[in-house]
Formats: C-alpha cells, sequence, structure tokens
C-alpha cells in the first residue's frame, strides 16, 4: 500500500442542496441549506471577514481579493458537508440602482379589444422613456440592464383602470416605475464567482432578497418597507398591494459609523469594526490606537461620538423612504448588521413622523420561510444571506441557470412571470431592438412639390423560443432557450445630384438655385428645379403655409414603405401646389438657359367640404385664396408629433397610400397613424 493515503473524490453537489452567498462589503456569508415542507432547511453557515477593504459600498474593487473569500468561505462548506460545491445563489448589491419613472401612450385607429401584447408593447415603451430619463439625465455610457418594473396607473380613453386587459378602447396610457443596474456590477460579480471555481445558479438584487426573507408574501397586502443597512449601503424594498413597488438605496450605511469611531479615536477600519461590535455587548471598549497605545473609553462616550453619523444615517434612510414611497409606510422592518446600532429605529421613526413601536429590527418572520436545528437565525445579519437561499430555494426567483439567451446563460431578476420582452430588456436589449427603425427618408421640393425618396426599412427582428418563431409577449419558462437577433436599422437615403436627376428622369436640375456637381450629395429639404427637354415656366413663389411648415419636420420620420423602389416622375396634382422657383434649372453635366418667369395662374375656389380623419368627421372651411384641400390640411389634427415620432408613419386615403399633396374631396375616408397602428379602411 502507498505511503501517502489517497482521499477519494468528494460527492458533487446535489440538484436539491442549496448554497447561498451574501458577498457582502465587510463579509462573505455562505449558507447551505435543502427545501424541507415548504421551508429552507439551513444545515451550515459560514462567514469570513475581509482583510482590506476591497469592496467600498457594495461594489466589488478588487475582484481576486473578494473571489479568494468567496473560495475560503466554500472550501469550509465542503468540510461542513463533505461535498464538492459547484454552484451558488448570489445577489447584486442595490448600491448602483437606477429608479426612474416612465410614460407611455398608444393611439389605435378604431376601437379594439386590448391584448396582452399590445399591453407588453406599451409598457415596453414606457421603459425605453425612463431609461433615456436616466442617460439624458446621468450620461451613464454603461449597458443598463432592466431589474424590474411595475406599472403603477393605466388609463384608456382618459379613464383609469387596474388593468387593460380585454377592456375595448382607443387611447391606452400607462405609467411604470423602472429599476436599472449598470451591467459594469453585474460583470464584476460574475467575474468574482469564476475565478472562485463556482457557477451563477440564480441572481436577484439584494434587496429582493431580504424582502423575501423579513417579509412574507401574505404580508405584502400593507404597506411595508425593509431597509438593509450593510457596511457600504442601506438597500430599501418597498411593498403594497401584494406586490413589491420599488426598490432604492442610500450611499449611508454602517462604514459612516466606523469611520466616526476611526476618526475620533485613532484606530484602523479593523479596530473601528471591532469597537462597533463591542457597543451591545460591554459597558467599556478597549482598543489600540495607532500609534500603540492601549485606550479605553465607556459605551455612553462612543454612543455620543456616534450621534451625529447615527442622526445623518436616519435622515438619510428615511429621505429615500419618502422618495420612493411618497410617504411613510405602516410598518418599517430594519436589517443587516448595522441595525443593530442603539436608538437607531427610534431616530428613523421620528424622522419619518411614526410611532416608534411601528419600527422593528427583522428577524421575528424569519421562522415562516427558514428553520435550523443548529443556528439561531433571528440574527438580522443573516437576512441577505438568508433571503438568498429562500428566494432561489422556494422559486421565488427566475431560475437563470436553466434559461439561456444567444447561447449564454440569462441574467433574470424578476420573480413571476416573464415574457421575452422583459427577459431582453433585463439582458441589456433596448426597444428599439426590438422594432427597428426605417432610414431617414430624403424629402425635396421638386418643382414645388413635396417628393418623399424613402430610407430603406429595418431589417426586423428574429425571435426564437426552443427553436420556434415567437412574439415578445410570449412567456419564458425555466429550460428555454431563447435566440435573438435584433433588428437592424434601415440605411438614410442619400442621392447625389447625378443619381436624383436619374430618378426624376430629369435632362438637368438645380438645387437650392446653384448647379451641383454630378457626385454632389442632395440635403434633404432642397428645393429642385428640374428641366426634361422643353424648359417649363417657371411659378411666381409663395410663402409656406403653417401646414407646409409642419410637413418639413418629418423628413426625420420614414412613411410607410413595403420595400425600396425607384421613385418615377411625379405626377401633377389636379390642381398644382404654387412653388417657389428662383433660379433656372442647371444640369450636372450641361447648363440650360434660363426660363422667362410667367405670372401664376390662380387656382379654383374650393368650398367647404366634409371628410372623414380616423373615422371622426371633419368640416373644411374655405380657404382665402381658393386653393384646394389637401392632405397635409390634416395633419396637425392627427394627434401625431411628427417632430418626434420614432416609427413609421403611414397615410391613407380611401385606404390606398397618398403622398401629402393629395386633393380632398368631400367624403374622403383618411386614416393617418402609426404604420402598425392604422389599418386599410
Amino acid at each position: 500500500m502507498s505511503e501517502t493515503a489517497v482521499s477519494s473524490p468528494r460527492p458533487h453537489q446535489g440538484q436539491e442542496l442549496i448554497y447561498a452567498l451574501d458577498i457582502g462589503t465587510r463579509s462573505v456569508i455562505g449558507i447551505l441549506g435543502t427545501k424541507e415542507a415548504g421551508k429552507i432547511r439551513v444545515l451550515a453557515m459560514e462567514k469570513l471577514l475581509h482583510t482590506h477593504r476591497v469592496m467600498m459600498d457594495g461594489q466589488i474593487e478588487d475582484i481576486a481579493q473578494v473571489a479568494a473569500a468567496v473560495r475560503a468561505v466554500t472550501d469550509r462548506l465542503e468540510q461542513d458537508m463533505g461535498c464538492k460545491l459547484e454552484r451558488a445563489s448570489v445577489a447584486a448589491a442595490g448600491r448602483a440602482l437606477r429608479t426612474e419613472q416612465g410614460h407611455a401612450l398608444r393611439e389605435l385607429s378604431a376601437p379594439e379589444p386590448v391584448t396582452a401584447p399590445l399591453i407588453a408593447q406599451l409598457e415596453a415603451a414606457a421603459v425605453a422613456e425612463a431609461e433615456q430619463t436616466i442617460r439624458a439625465s446621468e450620461g451613464d455610457a454603461q449597458q443598463l440592464l432592466l431589474v424590474g418594473y411595475t406599472a403603477i396607473q393605466y388609463q384608456l380613453d382618459g379613464y383609469p383602470l387596474a388593468t387593460l386587459l380585454g377592456h375595448t378602447g382607443r387611447r391606452l396610457e400607462t405609467q411604470v416605475v423602472a429599476t436599472f443596474l449598470p451591467s459594469g456590477v453585474i460583470d464584476s460579480l460574475y467575474a468574482v464567482m469564476r475565478q472562485a471555481g463556482l457557477e451563477v445558479a440564480s441572481l436577484t438584487l439584494e434587496p429582493i432578497a431580504a424582502l423575501n426573507a423579513a417579509i412574507p408574501a401574505d404580508l405584502r397586502l400593507l404597506n411595508l418597507c425593509l431597509v438593509d443597512i450593510g457596511a457600504g449601503t442601506s438597500d430599501i424594498a418597498v411593498c403594497r398591494d401584494g406586490s413589491v413597488v420599488g426598490y432604492t438605496m442610500a450611499t449611508v450605511a454602517g462604514d459612516e459609523i466606523t469611520e466616526a469611531l476611526m476618526k475620533e479615536y485613532l484606530v484602523d477600519y479593523t479596530t473601528a469594526e471591532q469597537m462597533k461590535s463591542q457597543l451591545s455587548q460591554s459597558d467599556t471598549l478597549t482598543f489600540t490606537d495607532i500609534l500603540g497605545q492601549k485606550q479605553s473609553c465607556t459605551n455612553q462616550q462612543a454612543q455620543a461620538t456616534l450621534e451625529p453619523a447615527a442622526q445623518l444615517l436616519a435622515k438619510e434612510i428615511s429621505q429615500r423612504v419618502l422618495d420612493i414611497n411618497g410617504s411613510a409606510p405602516s410598518a418599517l422592518f430594519l436589517a443587516g448588521g448595522g441595525s443593530k446600532l442603539d436608538g437607531l429605529g427610534e431616530k428613523i421613526a421620528a424622522a419619518l413622523d411614526m410611532d416608534p413601536k411601528r419600527v422593528a429590527v427583522a428577524g421575528g418572520h424569519f421562522k415562516t420561510s427558514a428553520f435550523s436545528d443548529i443556528l439561531t437565525l433571528e440574527d438580522p445579519e443573516y437576512t441577505t444571506p438568508l433571503g438568498i437561499a429562500v428566494s432561489a430555494g422556494l422559486g421565488l426567483i427566475s431560475d437563470s441557470c436553466q434559461v439561456t439567451l444567444n447561447g449564454t446563460r440569462a441574467k433574470l431578476f424578476r420573480s413571476g412571470d416573464l415574457s421575452a420582452m422583459d427577459l431582453l430588456m433585463m439582458n441589456g436589449y433596448t426597444y428599439f431592438d426590438l422594432l427597428g427603425r426605417s432610414g431617414k427618408p430624403l424629402v425635396l421640393q421638386v418643382d414645388g412639390r413635396r417628393t418623399v425618396f424613402h430610407g430603406e426599412p429595418a431589417l426586423p427582428a428574429r425571435l426564437q423560443i426552443n427553436g420556434s418563431e415567437a412574439q415578445p409577449s410570449a412567456l419564458v419558462h425555466a429550460g428555454d432557450r431563447v435566440d435573438f437577433i435584433p433588428a437592424v436599422a434601415g440605411q438614410d437615403c442619400r442621392l447625389t445630384a447625378a443619381q436624383l436627376a436619374q430618378r426624376l428622369g430629369a435632362r438637368s436640375l438645380t438645387v437650392n438655385g446653384v448647379s451641383p456637381q454630378p457626385d454632389e450629395l442632395v440635403p434633404s429639404g432642397a428645393f429642385v428645379v428640374v428641366s426634361k427637354g422643353e424648359e417649363p415656366p417657371a411659378a411666381q413663389p409663395e410663402a409656406p403655409t403653417p401646414v407646409q411648415e409642419q410637413v418639413a419636420l418629418v423628413d426625420s420620420v420614414p412613411t410607410r414603405q413595403e420595400t425600396p423602389a425607384p421613385v418615377q416622375p411625379p405626377v401633377e396634382p389636379a390642381h398644382p401646389v404654387p412653388t417657389q422657383a428662383t433660379a433656372a434649372p442647371a444640369a450636372p453635366v450641361q447648363a440650360q438657359p434660363a426660363a422667362k418667369p410667367e405670372a401664376p395662374i390662380p387656382a379654383p375656389a374650393a368650398p367647404a367640404c366634409t371628410v372623414f380623419l380616423n373615422g371622426q368627421p371633419v368640416s373644411l372651411p374655405p380657404k382665402t385664396d381658393g386653393a384646394p384641400h389637401y392632405v397635409m390640411d390634416l395633419l396637425e389634427r392627427s394627434g401625431i408629433d411628427f417632430k418626434h415620432a420614432q416609427r413609421p408613419v403611414a397615410i391613407r386615403v380611401n385606404g390606398a397610400d397618398c403622398l401629402f399633396q393629395q386633393v380632398l374631396q368631400a367624403g374622403d375616408q383618411i386614416s393617418i397613424g402609426y404604420e402598425d397602428e392604422v389599418n386599410p379602411l
């Protein structure tokens, strides 16, 4: 027999064994447990303090050092359980959470039943607005991952509703509160897990995990608030009416107390942490300062030193609670190691003008979801690690290990049903990756007529779930394989003078009164005069009407175009629009002689007429100059902000696509709306 004993390899971690890791600013806590009778039975727990300040305010700074701490905790738990740990459930700190409100409005061409896909698109547009607001205010270059959102208000045709699903109406609105996390926070967490040799079994947010441990679901009908005070951050979650309605955080926490001790007694961070832990255990604190001198102080002296920092902590937490909840909650629970600070609950109650009896330290409800034969779990410091274990073991978060997106594990944060759209937005895709954008059109005034050369249409997004084509509103389940190819924006229309002449069948042309070079790009909005042989008489200039000025705004709005096609020479309308021509036409290749201006022919008077815009009658009074009525005259009445439109616009008269300059006749049926909302009449 060999002198060296060969140890048999440890068995692999079974599917039933839950490993929860709380990677905090001050320490790493690991919990092992199994699910029994609808609760988590805690089998082992290990805690290791960081030897250096390797994390600041919940953000990982030294990946290697944090990974070493995670590995050390894992090794101890492997010794305890006699098995090889391979995967762990973790939570991301709430330090960098961004929360913002977003609004979306959608008008249908006619009243119709509201479906789940319609609601999903409406909510996604509101989430996209919230994200754009954050980017505009902060200039954050990092990718933002959607953590979750809550629709706080719905309206149908101006009336508030609890839900839109199944109702029939035309004007849909929603207001959401959306929460985002910069991708760097998640990337560093995944990097630590890789270096520690562990897979991420599931991912949630620390405030969500803490709330799942401290406040059972059957209590969430009440307006309750959980404040998890760690070393670097104080994470806050609010629930009411049965669901979590928002998250936020304060950048003050236990470290403020530690630093106050450091400054007052000239001690290092580790010594100050030890002093802080003695506050609830002894009447006298003993320590060695940075000069090597042994010192002591009474508990009362230390508490007096900490009073300003404690007041600041209470004030900041209270303000964040009011920001997210609007008022003081019905009750507030304090969790985390920082919640043990003597008198903090009373200070927060005073700042919120609450009865002090309604502010309590968490722990009393832990037994609802967890138990242990070997440990006492009521310590509020265990709130987050217990919450991670409970969330993962009881199915309160999505299992990201079993859902893949484009071949890699998806990052999921929310509990409950998840749509494919939710999944995509949680992993960095945006509303416009789903819908795409058509290329900008080239809009010109050709011989006084507005002519549009369309940009290329967007290449649509492709979404598959388990190999089958799917809609963004389709639900995603554990084990699903999701493949997504984002929409590709179409190319803007750009034409050189030579290309424009060819498109128009022109022998010569001028652009803004100047003869362009053949390879010169024609700018959008330019006035173009063409010649196809015999020179047409030039018309007298006429000032643009307010409606014509608005038409100029749509040069950035892609109008409906099924497939790109060469634009044929425009056909003169029955009543030509008076035009502006200030220079003789000239060809890119050969200049032409100037045409002699002639007096304009007066347009025949047009009587008042009634047409139907999106199904509603509109009476058009006679114009003072006797001109006819055009489609462009109805743009202001369509309800669309052409200057800021982000989707293709469809315009039809009597069911047929048309131009802005089409002359209207009494009784015409006109539809003007976003392409995906307008149906042929």
